[in-house]
């Protein structure tokens, strides 16, 4: 699910800032952006943070910023490198006829005259600060993500209206599939002009109860409504239930495929499509739900 988390903590003389957002993935990945004094502190971050997550693609950015100066607190001039800028630039004024000298403002802005000795302290230190702020962050992601998860909740749960509504008009026709059949066979031998069989003729009844065995779609509506059932029972679940939601899809798809295969009827088959047609709406929506 997508979400958004910032959060700041300042202590000890500096300010930790950190972004989260996440975007939909099947899995979990994980990307920890943190300044170079913080790096040693990525794998307790990244523990941290995976005890709350366990899909979507979660991109997290940490910056730091010394608020009392005590970073960068040591100039030093690279005199040799420095020599060396202003004997080149020297040489350039003569060889261009300037009548003016190279400006020192220059020599102060070349890469490397001024040196900075770090007088930072300790990574660890920092880590009280990452923490909070890690936390604050988080549980404002984590509650952006459960606001968009209730409107999944609701598709959701439309998908699965739709599809009961569906199953329901199937389950009242199969009956109907049976008769129609037998009918058939009493059209075909009329037409072929053979006389009528007895209603309790051996082939007749066998060639009937052959097909119902064929087309008999009773276990697989049963368990598509297990599926629905098993549904409502994880939207009461306090526990992550993306993966659950996944298995589900793939369960229903099968028997929806079953169904199409057995069913030969044309307002059934016709069931089939709209029910195939919802379920890659659920699925699809499911792939999102942690």
């Amino acid at each position: 699910m997508t979400g958004y988390g910032h959060a700041e903590c300042v202590r000890n003389g500096c300010k930790i800032s950190v972004e989260i957002s996440s975007v939909n993935r099947k899995q979990l990945d994980l990307t920890v952006s943190l300044p170079r004094d913080l790096e040693v502190l990525e794998a307790q971050a990244r523990e941290l943070l995976a005890q709350s997550l366990s899909r979507g693609k979660v991109a997290v950015r940490v910056t730091l910023h010394m608020t009392d100066g005590t970073r960068y607190a040591r100039p030093r001039l690279n005199h040799e490198l420095a020599r060396a800028y202003w004997k080149e630039l020297t040489q350039l004024a003569r060889e261009l006829n300037l009548k003016a000298p190279p400006s020192l403002d220059i020599l102060a802005h070349a890469p490397g005259v001024f040196e900075f000795s770090q007088d930072t302290p300790d990574a660890e230190s920092f880590w009280p600060a990452l923490q909070s702020a890690l936390r604050q962050a988080l549980k404002e992601m984590l509650r952006t993500r459960e606001q968009e998860g209730k409107h999944l909740e609701k598709d959701l749960a439309h998908r699965i209206q739709i599809m009961r509504r569906s199953t329901a008009r199937i389950r009242r026709r199969a009956p109907l599939v049976l008769r129609r059949y037998r009918e058939q066979l009493a059209e075909r031998i009329q037409a072929a002009g053979l006389p009528k069989p007895p209603e309790d003729d051996e082939r007749l009844m066998k060639e009937i109860v052959l097909f119902a065995d064929r087309s008999d779609i009773s276990e697989e509506l049963a368990r598509l409504e297990s599926h629905f059932q098993q549904f409502e029972e994880a939207r009461k679940s306090a526990e992550p239930v993306g993966r659950l939601l996944d298995f589900l899809a793939q369960e229903m798809n099968r028997e929806i495929n079953t169904i199409g295969s057995k069913a030969n009827d044309a307002l059934i088959a016709r069931e089939v499509v709209l029910l195939k047609t919802e379920l890659e709406k659920f699925r699809e929506q499911a792939m999102n739900v942690e």
